[in-house]
């Protein structure tokens, strides 16, 4: 089983702001977590950091970030993720759980998150595994989730553009016929973008043949939280 990963964000700012990682924010009250975790320096840290990596880097993960708010509020909105994110590991073993900042990259893999060959309908095992998260999704409503589609560099740049398109507005699609809503998801193709293999080789190819989901706070969840935080 893959490991969720916990990533340490660290800022420096006016005054010397330090950013800890949510497992350890979880562990702390209000009061620590909005000492640790600076509401300008969350804010600003979300900002660049999403405009970078997301660009030309990693979209998900640039997309997660993006979302910071900081202070108490984002440790609460941390910790219902770092309970989510553990909850999608246990649903779907396979899959690649990263908790990043205020909410969770979650990567599917081929062997996850199947298409039939060079087309974009799901396969069977596909949507069984697709069906394991949807419980998860259904109690954690109060989230906003990116669905990004890769394929390798087989075939041209624009076929592949259109054909991840195309992947990920499928995977919307089934998740919305169980039951979620759609005004939650929003899909991105990548195409080719952003390989995390060679793809000179079988094994590097499928491994770039992904779908990634980027799963953030949705506004209600934000003011509920900063709300509680007193805010």
């Amino acid at each position: 089983m893959k490991k969720i990963t916990i990533y340490l964000l660290i800022s420096v700012l006016s005054l010397g702001s330090v950013v800890t990682s949510c497992n350890a924010a979880k562990n702390t009250n209000k009061t620590q977590r909005g000492a640790a975790i600076g509401v300008v320096a969350g804010s600003l840290l979300g900002a660049v950091l999403g405009n970078n990596l997301g660009n030309g880097g990693n979209a998900a993960l640039g997309a997660v970030l993006g979302g910071v708010i900081g202070g108490a509020a984002g440790g609460m909105i941390g910790h219902k993720m770092d309970k989510q994110a553990r909850e999608i590991q246990t649903a779907l073993p396979g899959a690649t759980v990263e908790r990043v900042g205020e909410g969770i990259k979650l990567t599917l893999g081929e062997n996850s998150v199947r298409f039939d060959t060079n087309k974009s309908t799901l396969t069977t095992t596909a949507k069984a595994n697709l069906d394991r998260l949807v419980p998860v999704f259904k109690s954690y409503a109060d989230t906003d989730i990116v669905i990004y589609g890769y394929t390798d560099n087989t075939g041209t740049v624009e076929h592949n553009q259109t054909l991840s398109e195309q992947r990920s507005a499928s995977v919307k699609t089934y998740l919305a016929s169980k039951g979620l809503n759609t005004g939650r998801f929003t899909t991105t193709g990548m195409g080719i973008a952003d390989p995390v293999a060679i793809n000179d080789t079988p094994e590097g190819r499928t491994q770039n043949r992904r779908v990634e989901f980027a799963i953030v706070a949705n506004d209600k969840m934000k003011q509920e939280a900063q709300k509680e935080a007193g805010n």
